[in-house]
């Protein structure tokens, strides 16, 4: 067993997500992974749970991964976005706030937007990769 708090583990700045090839850039986003285990089929953790922190103003575009994975709001007020995956135009957002959960299925296009601009915001991520090439550590 393994004990932490989630702002002693070191966080590293997120700077691109990768959609349909091409990097789009994030803004105020700093990841930390609380745990990951096992591989994936490009070498990624096949499971993990991790802890952003979005500074006042900070968005995550557009993006969509071959895995499921299921976002815990903790504190701050969040746009989250639903996107047409042929067009790329928002079909759905909705303000989420410390309690919520939100769930994207695998391949979902979807991204998020710090409501505050004087606060950051924090939610946990959990990421679960079911892939036909998936091995265990």
């Amino acid at each position: 067993m393994k004990t932490m708090k989630a702002l002693d583990v070191e966080g590293t700045a997120v700077k691109s997500a990768n959609y349909k090839g091409k990097a789009r850039e994030v803004l105020g986003v700093t990841i930390r992974w609380l745990s990951k285990a096992g591989k994936d089929h490009e070498g990624q953790p096949a499971y993990g749970l991790r802890h952003f922190t979005v500074a006042p103003g900070g968005f995550i575009p557009a993006h969509a991964h071959f895995y499921q994975q299921t976002m815990y709001i903790e504190s701050g007020r969040f746009e989250c976005f639903a996107y047409d995956p042929e067009t790329d135009e928002v079909v759905g957002s909705k303000v989420c706030g410390p309690g919520e959960a939100i769930y994207t299925d695998a391949n979902e296009p979807h991204g998020m937007r710090n409501l505050s601009e004087t606060e950051p915001g924090t939610f946990l991520c959990c990421i679960c990769s079911v892939h036909k090439d998936y091995e265990a550590l």
